[in-house]
């Protein structure tokens, strides 16, 4: 398929499928004319490509599932370096969550201190 049909198939762009060949996470043959051609598992890969953004995780991060990215990786397992991976970027988030957690409770600490504390309420939960 061409790089349009691939588009629509996987629900994407075609800068979107660009990017991806520029990040080395899709390999297009090229016909004689220049058009790149697409294989029948490349929305597949495009849909796990997707998916491991969707988490946080960058384009230079997806290269480590290259060897699963053919797969169903939704329900399926991950390769073992992948989930080394999402365990570091697991450990990064709650990393950073305890900090923010820390600049939170300095941020209530100080308005505690001033007059505003009597009319500030907090805003309501989403």
């Amino acid at each position: 398929m061409l790089i349009g049909e691939l588009a629509n198939a996987a629900g994407t762009t075609i800068r979107a499928l660009r990017y991806y060949e520029q990040q080395g996470l899709l390999h297009p043959r090229r016909a004689p004319n220049g058009y790149r051609e697409y294989d029948e598992t490349a929305a597949g890969r495009v849909a796990n490509i997707k998916l491991l953004l969707s988490l946080g995780l960058t384009s230079q991060d997806v290269r480590a599932f290259l060897p699963c990215l053919d797969q169903d990786i939704a329900d399926g397992p991950l390769c073992p370096a992948s989930a080394r991976l999402i365990a570091r970027r697991l450990v990064d988030v709650e990393e950073k969550m305890a900090a923010l957690g820390v600049v939170r409770d300095h941020l209530a600490e100080a308005l505690a201190r001033t007059d505003a504390r009597a009319s500030w309420t907090r805003p309501p939960a989403e």
